[in-house]
């Protein structure tokens, strides 16, 4: 782990004032520095064997399935309970009880009397009293859609229509993937000396990559049941087009909020790849490389569904400038200052994310220069407060580095339209109407923009009457702004301190915020289901757990599945794979 404060940067860094806007932020696609690309990268290298020890299912697909997973360090399980789920019990929601599958992943050998404990108390989730050497809790729910579909294909010899998985890219769902220490299991203290999970939601990551594996074997096991003379097991290429699905909404948003320091952290690492691939020198071989790598994302931007209509347009509007892109590409020769050429022509005429979908390319292009970054994603986050400042001296970084949060108007209803809020039910952040809905008396303290901007005024004005103070001064008159202070000090000092958006305002999106986040896991084809949750797949693409060990795959040939595509199947849909 590394502090978040930087005191050196690249000199083509973007301004702070481009990319912590909201609407940026939440145009941002996953990148090959995303945790689940590069926990792949991280498996592939060390050759990790995942292999299932035990696969005790029913008739139904319901039992209990173990996994065993080996690193050069260390071995781990992933226990998965599946059981019958009614269908008033069917829910995406947080206040749902029961779940198609629960699942867990810890530490060390699976003794008979923890995976007695473990069969009693993972199946309830934040009900349940976890084991300490549980790493990781989660559940998922069946994609009804492809589940039934995908079973009666492959019982009658057939394999399912990739279409299928173009419109839902996944068997399962997952609701929430706990880890750091929630309900009692590992905290992230023990995995921060992990040279397996060292890197942020490392280990989430593996338990979601391993439920994809369970959802593979669960369907072929069903379709030997339906009907054992005729079942074929799914197409190598479909297993690998196959991702996990995860529905999330806004308990999302606080992290964002609740760890600058880190999410300022993921953002200079990002910037950083960007700023290093800016100055490379474009040669013919990359020119073509990046043109086939924009014909994909193109591609796939054209396959991707979703029912939200803004979403839709959001799709149609980055596929036509990413169009436009390939077609500038055609007709611009490779020289040294191609990219730099791009991403100017990029600002002038592509729609936001066609942008940011152009740096995510050029980022691709130069693993060697990049992928070290990996490891300078996490940092210890610790807001240093420094009484002995010149009380206007913080007044001046107050003014040079969150002057956009000085915007906010306390008498504007547009820029308290919103209140952030703790539900009563799950104690899960929700989003009300200033005014007009209740929770107000419940308000979280997320908007950062407005909270400096009070404490800017009170500043101000402590000045007039005390201008040589010292901050310290300063807050013994005004102690509720201890906090908020000590964020300004350390915050100011980052390249990327703060997202520069103020969200009460009622134009604030709540859907950036998720996608920001998202993005950086590694999430593809965004599917809001409202502006407050949406679906998204993980590990589309991603090679399968035997493929980790293949001998004759290169860690080149595996890392190349982002913006995956649709299988092509032959017309008969049974030919299989080499890997089969």
């Amino acid at each position: 782990m590394i502090s978040a404060t930087v005191t050196s940067t690249p000199d083509s860094l973007r301004p702070a004032s481009e990319v912590m806007k909201l609407e940026r932020l939440g145009s941002m696609f996953a990148s090959r520095l995303s945790f689940v690309r590069s926990l792949m990268r991280k498996m592939i290298s060390e050759r990790w064997q995942i292999v299932n020890t035990v696969f005790d299912l029913d008739s139904e697909g319901h039992g209990l399935a173990i996994y065993r997973i080996t690193t050069p360090a260390n071995c781990y399980h992933c226990v998965v309970f599946s059981r019958n789920l009614t269908p008033e019990q069917r829910t995406d929601r947080v206040i749902a009880e029961a779940w198609d599958v629960t699942f867990a992943m810890l530490e060390g050998e699976v003794e008979d009397t923890l995976l007695e404990q473990m069969e009693a108390n993972v199946p309830l989730q934040e009900a349940g009293r976890q084991h300490p050497r549980v790493l990781v809790l989660s559940r998922a729910n069946r994609s009804l859609r492809n589940f039934s579909q995908f079973v009666d294909a492959l019982a009658t010899g057939r394999q399912p229509d990739p279409a299928w998985l173009t419109a839902v890219g996944y068997l399962y769902r997952t609701t929430a993937v706990y880890g750091n220490g929630k309900f009692g299991i590992a905290d992230f203290a023990r995995l921060e000396r992990n040279p397996d999970f060292n890197r942020p939601f490392a280990a989430q990551m593996l338990a979601v990559y391993v439920l994809r594996q369970f959802s593979i074997e669960q369907l072929n096991h069903l379709a030997r049941v339906q009907s054992p003379q005729h079942a074929v097991p799914l197409h190598s290429e479909l297993e690998r087009y196959l991702g996990i699905g995860n529905s999330t909404g806004l308990g999302m948003a606080p992290f964002l909020i609740n760890h600058p320091q880190l999410i300022q952290q993921w953002v200079y690492s990002r910037e950083r790849a960007l700023a290093y691939v800016r100055k490379e020198p474009a040669t013919e071989q990359t020119r073509t490389r990046l043109r086939a790598l924009m014909a994909r994302a193109l591609k796939h931007l054209q396959q991707s569904q979703t029912e939200d209509g803004e979403q839709s347009l959001r799709n149609q509007e980055t596929a036509r400038s990413v169009a436009e892109s390939i077609d500038w590409l055609d007709r611009t020769p490779a020289h040294p200052e191609l990219y730099e050429e791009l991403i100017q022509w990029a600002r002038s005429h592509c729609f936001l994310e066609a942008q940011e979908l152009v740096n995510t390319l050029l980022i691709e292009l130069y693993p060697d220069l990049v992928d070290s970054l990996d490891d300078e994603f996490g940092c210890r986050e610790t807001m240093d407060l420094q009484p002995d400042m010149k009380a206007r001296q913080l007044k001046n970084l107050i003014e040079q580095k969150f002057d956009w949060a000085l915007s906010y108007r306390e008498d504007s209803a547009a820029d308290n339209y919103w209140f952030w809020y703790r539900s009563v039910e799950k104690e899960e952040p929700r989003l009300g109407v200033r005014g007009s809905e209740s929770g107000a008396e419940k308000e979280l303290s997320l908007a950062i923009g407005p909270r400096i901007s009070r404490c800017y005024t009170r500043l101000t004005q402590f000045l007039e009457q005390n201008p040589n103070a010292m901050v310290v001064e300063f807050l013994l008159h005004h102690p509720e702004q201890k906090e908020c202070v000590r964020r300004i000090q350390t915050m100011g000092e980052t390249p990327y301190g703060e997202i520069r958006a103020n969200l009460w305002h009622k134009d604030m999106k709540p859907m950036h915020l998720l996608r920001t986040k998202l993005s950086f896991f590694g999430a593809s084809r965004f599917d809001p289901k409202s502006d407050r949750w949406v679906r998204i797949t993980l590990f589309q693409g991603a090679p399968l757990p035997r493929e980790l060990v293949h001998p004759k795959r290169s860690l080149e040939q595996l890392d190349d599945w982002g913006f995956p595509l649709e299988p092509e199947l032959d017309d008969n849909r049974t030919v299989y794979g080499d890997e089969q």
